[in-house]
């Protein structure tokens, strides 16, 4: 069924035709007709399926005639990225149109955001968290809203804004059209639905989550160590040319990031860590193709439409089948086709094996030819600075004491030249005291001392005042030795180069029990 037949004004049909769009995705053939007629509808898509048209287009089409000056459509999404995707769509669609649509979220000033408010901007995209911060300024109004939408619904239960939306339906009209769309339905957002529509149309919802048909799905069991060695590979053999690869941690984004660009793999990367200028940036210049490679964590999982995207990879398996599913949307949108493959290490199989079940298909197994699968951390040295080892020596990942001006060195510092603990010995784990419980400990806090009771116990008390007055006595000499440093002139500016005083700041915080800062 064409987009002619839906009664679309000659304008809007203009915008689509320019978009490339020439007949509706399953998605929209089934949500357009009841959207159009003013419903609720309640739809369960899978990501990539062209939800933000199926909502988009009606929203156009109904405000095309309204009068300016009010907002009279809210959509709600759950990052940054999605809203200023959607917003992009639906000005491309309504460039033809008075339609106006303006986006709304955290990471950038609110000036421009007040600006849309103030002169009725007609349609809002908007992230909940950054909205509720002006819908308590007067110039908020959304008293003459018509449609709200909520996209990736599950994807804001995920990341905690069921509150934020709750709080933001106080401030809209009860009587409305609700869009409610989701790539999944977990028991909260069906409860959350049932709270928000009236006798919606339903869609899909009683389907099975799964990737979506175009997608070629496959699995490169691979040892931890070799991943981003086996990526790199990948790229330069020519196997991929653009790919969305999604990392666990922000700091694993990081490394496997610069690991690619000291291979000669031009990348990019995108996490919670970025402002949101470097986020959007990063954005366009991969869509323009200026590197091949966009590594992510899952906040470009959801809703980020790239163009001639080619594959996916979870250098990390994810921990839900709803979070691979995500993830692989990215590729084979729309009904195109697209790659995603899984780095799976011998301690993720079980992870894996999970999300076969639930999508109810087995991955097959692919192994790389004339690649050293065998290959050890000695051998592999970048390998080894991906996973922040020293040379394919493995780094210790227990807590470092806290240290402030040479405290709890036993006064070495103190007595090494006034440097605050330049040259003292590592200190030594907290002995027992008698009754085999360790003792209270004690940290510099300015120039006072702070005792943490917490590990204190009434059979330990006298142990723990010992330690606790050893270790405040030393703290002083260590803070006399930094102020003896201060004034020697020159002597002090040596004692910031090399660590001690001042340059304490390069040392990691004590993360042990009770001690954390």
């Amino acid at each position: 069924m064409p987009f002619t037949t839906y009664g679309f004004s000659a304008e809007l049909l203009r915008g689509i035709k320019e978009l490339g769009f020439k007949n509706p995705t399953p998605i929209q053939e089934q949500a357009l007709p009841p959207a159009i007629e003013g419903k609720d509808v309640l739809a369960c898509a899978m990501t990539g399926s062209g939800k933000s048209a199926a909502f988009g287009l009606p929203i156009i089409s109904r405000l095309g005639g309204k009068a300016k000056g009010l907002t009279r459509a809210l959509i709600l999404t759950p990052t940054r990225e999605l809203a200023a995707q959607i917003d992009e769509h639906l000005n491309a669609l309504a460039v033809h149109t008075p339609v106006s649509s303006a986006a709304i979220y955290g990471g950038v000033g609110m000036g421009a955001q007040e600006h849309a408010l103030r002169r009725g901007t007609d349609i809002i995209v908007a992230t909940p968290g950054r909205l509720l911060d002006h819908m308590s300024r007067p110039y908020a109004n959304f008293k003459n809203l018509e449609v709200l939408v909520l996209d990736e619904a599950d994807r804001m239960l995920d990341m905690g804004f069921l509150p934020d939306i709750r709080r933001i339906l106080k401030y809209l009209p009860t009587k409305r059209q609700t869009l409610f769309f989701s790539a999944t339905m977990p028991t909260e957002i069906a409860k959350l639905s049932r709270e928000m529509l009236h006798d919606p149309f339903t869609i899909s919802v009683e389907r099975q989550s799964a990737p979506a048909v175009g997608i070629t799905q496959a699995a490169y069991p691979v040892a931890q160590h070799l991943k981003p060695v086996l990526l790199t590979e990948l790229m330069k053999r020519g196997i991929i040319r653009s790919v969305i690869v999604f990392t666990r941690t922000k700091s694993r984004a990081n490394r496997l990031a610069d690991f690619l660009v000291r291979m000669g793999v031009s990348s990019g990367r995108i996490h919670g860590d970025r402002s949101q200028s470097q986020r959007t940036e990063t954005m366009r210049r991969f869509k323009e193709g200026k590197f091949a490679v966009l590594v992510a964590t899952d906040i470009a999982a959801r809703g980020i439409d790239v163009e001639a995207l080619s594959h996916v990879i979870n250098f990390d398996i994810p921990p839900t089948h709803e979070d691979y599913i995500h993830r692989v949307g990215r590729t084979g949108r729309n009904q195109s086709q697209g790659d995603a493959f899984a780095f799976v290490s011998p301690e993720e199989e079980g992870a894996l094996r999970a999300i076969e079940r639930a999508i109810g298909s087995r991955m097959p197994r692919i192994t790389l030819p004339d690649f050293d699968y065998a290959a050890q951390k000695t051998n592999a040295p970048e390998a080894a600075k991906f996973r922040g080892d020293r040379e394919g020596r493995g780094r210790s990942s227990s807590p470092k004491p806290y240290t402030r001006f040479g405290a709890n060195r036993g006064g070495q510092g103190a007595s090494a030249g006034g440097r605050g603990g330049h040259g003292a010995q590592r200190p030594q784990s907290r002995p027992n005291d008698e009754h085999g419980v360790r003792p209270a400990r004690a940290q510099v806090v300015g120039s006072g001392i702070r005792i943490d009771n917490s590990e204190r116990t009434t059979a330990t008390r006298g142990g723990a005042d010992r330690f606790a007055q050893a270790a405040a006595t030393n703290s002083r000499q260590a803070l006399r030795g930094a102020e003896a440093t201060r004034s020697e002139g020159p002597g002090f500016s040596r004692a910031r180069r090399e660590g001690g005083a001042f340059g304490a700041a390069k040392r990691k915080p004590f993360a042990g029990r009770g001690g954390s800062r």
